[in-house]
């Protein structure tokens, strides 16, 4: 993952809302010989309704981040998956009411005669898309690529995401750079609370039906609609909470599971947020150590307390004077140093640049380090391109399955401890949680161990999903716990060692206790 696709991972859940447009996509009937994915569907949902693949675009694929010499490889890999929609309730509750599609992809096993089953795949999110997630997987490396030898890869768009039926009812809006008052965190909380419940109005009936163990539900009529017995799942991060889920609902069809960067288990947005915080001021204690092992380089300071001070005073001085450079898009304000300095290891070199850059800069453009970091876009844009990331799925099913519904005084008092208690990285988990006000019930999921093959995938130095979540999770529903010595999150397919013993997992069912991931620079 590259740095900029890192902090925009990041960033998803810590933007506020706001309300800019109301719009239901794809919920005309159609017959179900001339449906789309998208559409709602009239009849049979026993089976895959195949239909042709989309087609993209040069700049549609580049933003993607494949790069140019890769889109050969890309468009070999597009020819050859099939694509086509699932028909699933809307409301399980009400089997026989109204039908929505969920979208799916296969590249079918290439050994044919030693063919094993399925793999399902979900990238995360909630509201990332999987659709293209077969050919992604395909490209990583020539050791996850083998996954395809034995089973078939099946991508899907979940529910409420991509290629599949959903609503588009909100989106981020930016918050204002800068110290933080009180009375703007309730003028922010208030537009929070607006904001979600302007989306629910959107479509009750369908935004309500927007949480994980209905994806769970829709993944089973897939594993259904293809014919197999069973199922085998690869998740990572939110994909880790709907595999727990998808074993739990329905213990007797799944096959060989495999959860890379396991989120926290249903503990609410407010407890995972504080860990989450501390584990980001952890790691940057680890990173502040590593630059002053170059402090000829960087000039931060030579000892860890002496680098932890000094990005320390970038944090607290660019949040009381924001700085807008003329070629940059964003302002420099302190969340954004906060987030670079829970950055993955990989990465270290160029923040670390950007800081120094940071400490000097002047104006009115941006320093060249900082400007290779949040300049442009990487891979460009397309018309054409397909939805990485729906912000209603996103926050719909985080809301509808989050047990933590703070008022503002607890919100508050949180954050403000929070601050205190993670100096440098602190900010980065911006006021307020996005589930505040959120009008609509909490599913509760009461998890249990099911047996058969589980594997749990902790990174023991990551934040954003913590490792200790991953031994929270094995405690409740058992498998084997699978150590990444890395901080990257979701790497072990990205990582070739450590994607070889994912795809001999699969192929035998046997794994070792761990991988190295990915190498310090």
């Amino acid at each position: 993952m590259t740095l900029r696709e890192s902090l925009a991972r990041q960033s998803v859940r810590k933007r506020m809302w706001a309300v800019v447009a109301v719009a239901v996509i794809g919920l005309a009937p159609l017959p179900l010989r001339a449906a789309v994915a998208g559409t709602q569907t009239h009849g049979s949902d026993s089976s895959v309704v195949w239909q042709p693949c989309p087609t993209y675009s040069d700049d549609a694929i580049r933003a993607q981040g494949v790069t140019d010499e890769q889109i050969p490889r890309y468009r070999a890999l597009l020819a050859r998956m099939e694509c086509g929609v699932v028909g699933v309730p809307l409301d399980y509750g009400r089997p026989d009411g109204r039908l929505i599609n969920v979208a799916i992809t296969r590249f079918r096993a290439l050994d044919q005669a030693h063919r094993l089953g399925s793999i399902a795949m979900n990238p995360g999110g909630p509201g990332a898309g999987g659709y293209l997630m077969p050919i992604k997987v395909t490209m990583f490396n020539d050791q996850s690529a083998r996954l395809n030898e034995r089973y078939d890869l099946i991508g899907f768009d979940p529910r409420g995401v991509g290629y599949s039926t959903k609503v588009d009812c909100a989106a981020r809006g930016n918050p204002v750079p800068g110290v933080l008052t009180e009375a703007a965190a309730h003028d922010s909380y208030d537009m929070v609370v607006a904001a979600g419940q302007a989306c629910v109005q959107a479509d009750p009936g369908f935004v309500a039906q927007l949480t994980t163990v209905n994806a769970a539900r829709d993944l089973d009529r897939v594993r259904a609609a293809l014919g197999e017995q069973t199922l085998s799942f690869i998740g990572v991060s939110w994909g880790t909470w709907l595999g727990a889920v998808y074993r739990n609902t329905f213990p007797g069809r799944v096959g060989r599971m495999f959860l890379d960067s396991v989120v926290n288990p249903q503990d609410g947005s407010a407890v995972t947020e504080d860990e989450g915080a501390t584990a980001a001021e952890r790691e940057f204690a680890r990173f502040a150590a590593w630059i002053a092992q170059h402090d000829d380089t960087y000039h931060l300071g030579a000892t860890q307390a002496d680098v932890q001070a000094a990005v320390l005073a970038l944090v607290r001085d660019y949040q009381a004077n924001p700085k807008q450079f003329t070629d940059l898009p964003p302002p420099v304000d302190g969340v954004m140093i906060a987030n670079l300095a829970a950055q993955p290891l990989s990465t270290w070199p160029q923040v670390s640049a950007a800081f120094a850059a940071l400490r000097d800069a002047q104006g009115p453009t941006a320093p060249p380090a900082l400007q290779a970091i949040f300049g442009g876009h990487p891979g460009g844009s397309a018309p054409d391109a397909p939805e990485e990331m729906n912000p209603t799925m996103r926050r719909a099913a985080a809301c509808n399955d989050d047990t933590s519904r703070l008022d503002f005084s607890t919100a508050w008092t949180r954050y403000q401890r929070r601050l205190a208690q993670n100096p440098v990285t602190g900010l980065r988990n911006m006021f307020p949680p996005e589930c505040v006000g959120w009008p609509l019930p909490a599913q509760v999921v009461t998890l249990r161990p099911t047996g058969g093959s589980l594997v749990l995938s902790g990174h023991r130095y990551e934040n954003i999903t913590p490792y200790e979540w991953a031994a929270r999770l094995h405690s409740k529903i058992g498998g084997s716990l699978f150590t990444v010595e890395d901080d990257e999150h979701g790497s072990v397919l990205k990582n070739a060692d450590c994607a070889e013993e994912l795809v001999a997992y699969f192929n035998t069912g046997r794994i070792d206790r761990g991988c190295d991931g990915v190498p310090t620079p």
